[in-house]
């Protein structure tokens, strides 16, 4: 029963997760917090923070880690291939219709329509995740009070990194988790 759970939530995650598995995350974390209650809003940012850092697609890697933490390796397998199935029927289908009427001022439009909706699920995500690894709670109102100051420090950091200097996003994780570790074994 499990696997069928899982082989449908991630289904449907798959199936309307439109523009990447950024845009992914927050059905993500509807299902497996709100929806089948699986993890909690802190092992969730650890799946994504686990699933940013390995290699390939964010929204695979977080099927695969969850499935594989509700329900062992067999659960990874069903997961992933639940959240690319979507994918794979849909740009095929997408790819045949796209190139015999890519012409079309309606095909256009809905493209340009759906640029806004997209930017917006990835900023709904970015803002929980930088909620929850800041104060610990992903919504509104935040509790100021439960501030991390060293997550603070770390984001800030991360972003001057990023923006300038040379240092590539594979550097700042690597930095930020030795400085994770150096802080974190002292505390």
């Amino acid at each position: 029963m499990i696997y069928l759970q899982l082989l449908v939530s991630f289904f449907q995650i798959g199936l309307f997760s439109f523009g990447g598995g950024y845009a992914a995350l927050p059905l993500i974390q509807q299902q497996i917090i709100e929806v089948r209650g699986w993890m909690t809003p802190q092992q969730f940012v650890d799946v994504l923070t686990i699933s940013e850092m390995t290699p390939g697609p964010i929204a695979i890697n977080a099927a695969t880690f969850v499935g594989n933490q509700v329900a062992g390796v067999m659960g990874g397998i069903v997961a992933t291939v639940g959240v690319t199935l979507p994918s794979l029927i849909i740009v095929l289908t997408l790819a045949y219709f796209y190139f015999k009427y890519q012409n079309i001022r309606m095909v256009q439009g809905v493209i340009q329509g759906l640029r806004p909706a997209v930017v917006a699920l990835i900023a709904s995500a970015g803002m929980t995740i930088f909620l929850t690894a800041l104060f610990g709670q992903g919504s509104f109102p935040i509790d100021v009070a439960n501030i991390n100051w060293i997550s603070v420090v770390l984001f800030v950091i991360g972003i001057f990194l990023l923006r300038k200097s040379r240092f590539g996003p594979i550097q700042v994780i690597l930095l930020s988790g030795l400085a994770g570790v150096g802080i974190y074994s002292f505390i």
